[in-house]
């Protein structure tokens, strides 16, 4: 835990230093007063107690009052300030970091599990370490003071009292070996409800279709029940030790207390030191059992910490070299791939695109043709063998380099909840208002958003939830236009369209491609008779070349799946 928090906190030192400065000195002038409380029962036990000593000493307190109220003040706002910034800086972090993770480590990991470290993990933190943090510190500092005034009035009572620590720490860390067991059970099952949530939620059409709403969508009622139980268990289960532990120190006060009364009839004890004992003493276990509690809940809050700091640490696609390729012709040389060991997606897999030419890629579903442009886009690295772009090999280039010099069409597009018109300036962050309305006109866009409440500046909906497919299809093709990168890579771009909004997409995409190097891959075998190049890839591996005629013409598996759908396009409902 000390090793997360310390990584934690070089996220923003300065600020951190402060703040464990003020709770130290909020300490102090908690801790202090009780040292002028001694001075006041040693002096009014005296016999000759001096009335102007006694209001110096009181005056004394008064002033540290004060001061503990003005520190109070400084206290809470820097540890709330520090509190925020960490958990800020860690969400930056994170949203950096994920940036540079290669598309395999989202395919590995639920993307519900992603959300739950950015969002909830970091909320933990932020809300246990704000509120925890500064009365442990309070609580140590206080409890090292108040030993010292009580080891200097009668070291034999004072160690008795601390003797109590020892079987108290014993008690807490049995308490966190369950709360770490059990806490991880915690988080598993509460990013599992959120899943199952959000799969109810974005299910929701087909689950009332089927009649499986309310408790007959028994995933979601059995996860929230689990949640139920994991979240209780999770509460009592270190419970009963942390108030064991407390009990501990009672039992050792009046432990305390019957040995100092045995001293003070046997003479080795004064009144006063006994009279100190009983008030300051107990004042003793106070930061001591707030500490108890605190340490707890800290422990649980290190599991979320572990799971930011995880994900922190994941590895990142080599950054590799600031090349800008000075052409654009795509090569793979004997590229073999796979998603999950033992398991070939491509195998052995060379071709080569020309510059400002067009490669198709055909074959059944599952064959690999989208995890070549995967690879292509550098989403993830090759197993084994070469790509190269420009001559230059992709992982020779920096990810960044790599995404500017591409633009993607794919057949499910993600559109963020905000405008047409900032949809597609997301193609190029710097492009003027003249460029995006061009580009939307170019593809198609300002033929349906000008019917639009307010025009191209309405709102699309989170995911492009207010628009329709072949729309949503068109404000992607403007943002490729916009961007105006030399290599196209098209996946699937007119597959579950209607034919009017085909139309419209095919006369989008001939504006797109002139003059780039395009990747296509296509199921509708018609659109692309005119390609310079067809690969035909079946199981993961190149089984025919050519163009669409040649391909005909050798009876192979092209010449099959272009029968099929000649067949098909006559199959109408009996």
């Amino acid at each position: 835990m000390i090793a997360n928090l310390f990584f934690t906190f070089k996220t923003a030192p300065a600020i951190v230093r402060r703040s464990v400065l003020l709770e130290l000195l909020h300490s102090v002038f908690i801790a202090v007063p009780t040292g002028f409380l001694l001075l006041i029962i040693q002096a009014l036990f005296s016999g000759h107690p001096s009335q102007s000593r006694l209001y110096a000493y009181v005056m004394i307190m008064v002033v540290f009052l004060i001061g503990q109220l003005w520190v109070s003040v400084k206290t809470i706002v820097t540890s709330n300030t520090m509190t925020y910034t960490l958990s800020t800086k860690l969400r930056i972090l994170l949203g950096t970091h994920l940036q540079r993770l290669s598309m395999g480590t989202f395919k590995q990991r639920d993307p519900g599990d992603l959300a739950a470290v950015v969002l909830q993990d970091v909320a933990n933190f932020e809300m246990i370490f704000g509120h925890t943090i500064g009365n442990m510190a309070g609580a140590v500092c206080a409890t090292l003071i108040i030993s010292i005034f009580l080891f200097i009035s009668d070291w034999r009572l004072a160690l008795l009292l601390l003797a109590a620590l020892p079987v108290c720490w014993a008690m807490v860390k049995v308490s966190n070996l369950l709360i770490v067991q059990q806490g991880k059970k915690h988080v598993q099952a509460r990013n599992e409800t959120g899943a199952r949530f959000l799969e109810y939620v974005q299910g929701i059409r087909h689950i009332k279709s089927f009649g499986m709403t309310g408790s007959r969508f028994s995933t979601l009622e059995s996860a929230l029940d689990d949640f139920r139980k994991t979240s209780i268990r999770t509460e009592a289960i270190p419970g009963p030790f942390v108030i064991t532990a407390g009990v501990v120190l009672e039992l050792f006060f009046l432990l305390m207390l019957s040995v100092a009364v045995t001293f003070l009839t046997k003479g080795s004890l004064t009144v006063a030191t006994l009279i100190t004992f009983v008030i300051i003493g107990y004042r003793l276990y106070e930061p001591i059992k707030i500490l108890l509690v605190d340490y707890v809940i800290l422990r649980y809050m290190n599991i979320s910490l572990s799971r930011v700091i995880e994900l922190l640490k994941a590895p990142v696609q080599s950054a590799g070299k600031q090349l800008v390729p000075m052409q654009y012709d795509i090569s793979f040389e004997n590229v073999t791939f796979a998603y999950h060991k033992n398991k070939k997606v491509l195998e052995a897999v060379s071709f080569r695109v020309p510059e400002r030419s067009m490669l198709a890629l055909v074959g059944p579903s599952g064959s690999g043709k989208t995890t070549i442009t995967s690879l292509i886009a550098r989403f993830w690295d090759v197993t084994e063998g070469t790509i190269k772009i420009g001559g230059n090999d992709v992982r020779d280039m920096s990810p960044e380099e790599v995404y500017a010099c591409i633009s993607e069409v794919f057949q499910d597009v993600y559109l963020f909840d905000d405008s047409i018109y900032n949809n597609i300036r997301f193609g190029r962050m710097d492009a003027s208002e003249a460029d995006i309305l061009e580009a939307a006109a170019a593809a198609q866009v300002l033929d349906f958003a000008m019917e639009l409440p307010e025009g191209i500046h309405s709102r699309t909906g989170e995911g492009g939830n207010k628009l329709s497919g072949g729309q949503k299809q068109r404000i992607s093709i403007a943002r490729a236009l916009l961007k105006n990168a030399p290599v196209v890579l098209l996946d699937e771009a007119t597959a579950s369209l209607d034919p009017e909004n085909e139309i419209y997409i095919q006369q989008a995409i001939q504006q797109l491609v002139k003059g780039k190097t395009v990747v296509v891959v296509a199921h509708k075998l018609a659109t692309i008779k005119n390609a310079d190049n067809i690969l035909v890839l079946n199981e993961g591996r190149v089984t025919e070349t050519g163009t669409h005629e040649s391909l005909l013409g050798k009876g192979g598996l092209y010449h099959h799946l272009w029968e099929i759908q000649q067949t098909a396009n006559g199959w109408k409902i009996g």
